[in-house]
């Protein structure tokens, strides 16, 4: 784990926030009751929180909000597909806000959690002081397709394991058949395919190896939250219009942000952040040069810590 991260830390209090008949969200709260609100937004779809997630963050001066979006983590079902949408989960966001008492916060998400901000952002922007965003994903079809079949450019192995759960005769639509397997009625079926999917993205996370991270993934706690969530989400374009975070980031582009993204970044390739920043050019841009996807990269966690401390030294970036 990168050295530059605080400390890690408890959460002072937490709970399960009903947000319909079928869907319950965990949250919870760490640092300074009285802080300067963020709001940690995970990746995935459906990858869940990790304790280290509260580590980008100066406990002494943030009030730092978390919580498992739908289908997600603990909360409850977990990998239920049904009722989950990126509205639906801007509508979460709300609702906790609301519960919480919070005017406005720094929104802080990577890969799909950088998804989620923009559209969030875009949804509320005067409930938002500001972005860090990290291995932008914009949810065109161009990056879906990389995901299932351009990596196998660079993780022919991962590639070749992740094909290797369909038939032959399938594989022209890797989507499609994985989406018959994960959305079946079977949960062992499902279960086992999911965890597939997953450790396949777990694979392909770092520059370097790092073997614990893919198995990790492949436990039934993260992969079928992710696996099944993800091509939920991939089979929908994500519940958005086309290229609509680019088209919309204008009632955006007033507030303080910064982006940042691997150079090596596999899984959400760097042309995404590029066109970000093209279309907000107002917003700090760090490409980091020696990283792959993870948020947990030495230079990429270094980079994110900086841009949560410059956020609360300045209120702004520069």
């Amino acid at each position: 784990m990168s050295s530059s991260l605080y400390p890690p830390l408890e959460p002072h209090r937490s709970g399960m926030l009903p947000v319909a008949p079928l869907h319950t969200l965990y949250w919870e709260e760490c640092g300074r009751p009285d802080g300067v609100p963020v709001l940690f937004l995970h990746g995935g779809p459906g990858a869940g929180l990790s304790p280290e997630h509260r580590r980008f963050f100066d406990p002494a001066h943030y009030r730092i909000v978390l919580f498992d979006q739908r289908g997600a983590g603990r909360s409850t079902p977990l990998g239920e597909y049904r009722e989950n949408t990126t509205q639906l989960l801007i509508a979460d966001i709300e609702a906790l806000r609301q519960m919480l008492g919070i005017d406005r916060w720094l929104v802080f998400g990577g890969s799909w959690g950088s998804t989620l901000a923009l559209a969030y952002g875009q949804a509320h922007p005067e409930r938002c002081s500001g972005f860090v965003l990290r291995g932008i994903f914009l949810c065109t079809r161009a990056e879906i397709d990389w995901f299932l079949n351009g990596i196998k450019w660079f993780f022919p192995e991962a590639h070749e394991r992740f094909v290797a759960a369909i038939p032959e005769a399938e594989r022209s639509d890797l989507l499609g058949a994985y989406g018959k397997r994960l959305f079946c009625a079977d949960p062992l079926e499902y279960g086992a395919v999911a965890r597939t999917w997953s450790r396949y993205e777990g694979s392909c996370l770092h520059l370097l190896p790092h073997p614990e991270v893919a198995e990790a993934f492949g436990s039934e706690a993260v992969g079928l939250g992710l696996g099944r969530l993800e091509a939920h989400y991939f089979r929908n374009d994500s519940f958005l219009g086309d290229d609509q975070l680019i088209r919309e980031v204008g009632r955006i582009r007033h507030l303080p942000a910064i982006i940042i993204h691997g150079r090596y970044d596999m899984v959400c390739p760097p042309l995404s952040a590029h066109r970000l920043h093209r279309a907000w050019p107002e917003a700090v841009f760090r490409m980091i040069e020696d990283a792959g996807h993870s948020a947990f990269e030495p230079g990429i966690a270094g980079a994110l810590v900086a841009a949560t401390d410059r956020f609360k030294r300045q209120g702004r970036f520069d």
